[in-house]
């Protein structure tokens, strides 16, 4: 069971994916909280605490499911800021996407990000994907940002 401190992050633009995500990972007993982002640039708001919204805190662990096409900034981007910086480098970031193109799974290994989940098209395929991940949460090491690491 992961930790309740760890904050999963949603940046999916497809409101019917995002809430499949989210039911599938409360299915795996993944129980925390989750907070879930429309766009890139939503996602870059919070976790670079820019504009008037919610911003990350510090001394939290973070996890990042972040699909790669979506409106204002794309994932690619968001992954590539998000490993530039210094602190929010040590987020994990999963990759969600439809595609499963070599060259783009490669690209965003090359950038940092932890995990790659090709959506499928096949719902069946797609929830057990996700469940997948939800078993793959329960195990890996989620660093706190501003801090140490912590077992989920």
């Amino acid at each position: 069971m992961m930790r309740k401190e760890v904050m999963v992050l949603i940046a999916e633009d497809d409101e019917g994916h995002a809430t499949l995500i989210k039911k599938n990972l409360k299915r795996a007993g993944i129980l925390n909280e989750l907070i879930h982002f429309h766009d890139g640039q939503e996602v870059l708001d919070y976790l670079f605490r820019r504009g008037d919204g919610p911003g990350r805190e510090p001394g939290k662990s973070y996890l990042l499911l972040l699909d790669i096409r979506m409106p204002k900034v794309d994932g690619i981007e968001v992954l590539r800021q998000v490993k530039a910086d210094p602190e929010l480098k040590k987020v994990p970031v999963i990759m969600i996407t439809t595609t499963d193109d070599p060259r783009e799974v490669e690209r965003c290994h090359s950038l940092g990000c932890s995990n790659y989940v090709t959506k499928p098209i096949d719902y069946d395929k797609f929830v057990k994907a996700i469940r997948q991940l939800g078993l793959f949460l329960m195990v890996v090491e989620v660093p706190v940002i501003n801090g140490t690491a912590e077992k989920l």
